[in-house]
């Protein structure tokens, strides 16, 4: 079992950064390859990037390829997603996934989500 807490979201202005960060407890952390996802209401929750097992390979969305950045390291449990030249369709809830797969672009059947952090990014 996985068990996964996100911080870093709130509002930022567009243009802006932000740092997203996901603690993973457990100490198999590096027997699964990670991902970022979001949802805004009334929409499907959707792919936003994934990175592999080792962190060797990563993969992103055409919405946010060159903007974002997705980076793990295994001795801390953690992965993070750097957001830059935010813009306001960037608004959402983001998500942090685990899952044994790489990479995984829908929700479905993803074993392990947070419970998700708020990113506001006003115009």
């Amino acid at each position: 079992q996985v068990q996964l807490v996100e911080s870093g979201g709130g509002l930022v202005q567009a243009g802006g950064s932000l740092r997203l960060s996901c603690a993973a407890s457990g100490r198999t952390f590096s027997s699964y390859a990670m991902g970022w996802f979001r949802q805004v209401p009334g929409k499907e929750r959707e792919f936003v990037a994934a990175i592999s097992w080792s962190g060797g390979s990563t993969t992103y969305s055409d919405s946010v390829k060159g903007r974002f950045t997705i980076s793990r390291d295994n001795n801390k449990n953690t992965v993070s997603l750097r957001m830059d030249s935010l813009k306001p369709e960037d608004t959402a809830v983001y998500y942090c996934a685990a899952t044994i797969d790489y990479p995984v672009f829908r929700p479905d059947g993803i074993p392990y989500w947070g419970k998700g952090t708020l990113v506001t990014v006003s115009s």
